[in-house]
């Protein structure tokens, strides 16, 4: 048995974008005709443009505009809004189908077995979460390497095991998190080989016994450190490298 599941879109608590509304939207792409769209869903010609007088009703911007006249009920195309419209709801529909992808592995509908369902909505404590871009796995016999890059142009390597690289099903090209705890941050003098970040000190929050330090990696991505304030001689606008163990840095999708 598998989970399958439809995606909507709403406007104002009314249904926008339902499945048959952009497969009609797409055929208005291509035929730049309501009723030779009308024809390719199908639908009636009166409910196509029924649907599409509502959607641009809802929308904030016309989504299609058209020119009455012809048997064929003249032409019309779809405006630059309804284009982004179609292009955003497919980026929506694939993380749809990502998350139902990985619903059913964690779940087995045949046994009524739902427990792990609840692992979905697991929040976790790591303050640095990054997201990042799988370059190169290398495998070896128990552990993977694998080498990220971040949206900051930041390279970063994460040891995990092979078994966790196979339930995840990681591949070259995934887009993943780099999860790391802010006590795993250190803050070094010099550079090191691997994981280590060229950052500037944005912020710091002195307690009691420790210090957190915010650290602007550029193009809004930060990081957390935290750090026993007896080793903290640090000063906001500073340039510091932070550095990560591999070991230390979780990946998750």
């Amino acid at each position: 048995m598998n989970l399958s599941s439809s995606l909507t879109l709403e406007l104002f608590n009314q249904p926008f974008l339902l499945e048959k509304r952009i497969e009609l939207l797409f055929a208005i792409g291509r035929t730049g005709s309501i009723s030779k769209a009308a024809k390719e869903v199908p639908m009636s010609y009166k409910t196509a443009w029924e649907a599409v007088d509502k959607m641009n009703n809802l929308s904030h911007k016309p989504v299609v505009t058209k020119a009455t006249g012809g048997a064929g009920g003249g032409g019309s195309v779809l405006t630059e809004y309804g284009e982004n419209l179609l292009r955003s709801y497919r980026q929506l529909q694939e993380e749809h189908q990502k998350f139902l992808s990985r619903l059913q592995e964690l779940t087995n509908i045949d046994t009524g077995t739902l427990s792990d369902i609840g692992r979905l909505g697991v929040q976790i404590s790591a303050r640095n979460q990054l997201q990042g871009v799988i370059k190169t796995i290398q495998k070896k016999r128990v552990n993977s390497t694998i080498f990220l890059s971040l949206k900051s142009g930041n390279e970063r390597t994460s040891i995990i095991t092979n078994s966790a690289v196979e339930s995840l099903n990681l591949k070259v090209n995934d887009e993943v998190m780099a999860i790391f705890k802010s006590s795993s941050v250190k803050i070094l003098n010099k550079e090191t080989k691997n994981n280590a970040f060229l950052a500037v000190i944005q912020h710091l929050f002195l307690g009691k016994r420790n210090v957190e330090v915010i650290l602007d990696l550029g193009e809004e991505e930060t990081l957390v450190a935290v750090m026993p304030i007896k080793e903290h001689s640090l000063a906001i606008g500073s340039e510091v490298i932070a550095f990560v163990e591999p070991k230390d840095v979780m990946i998750g999708r």
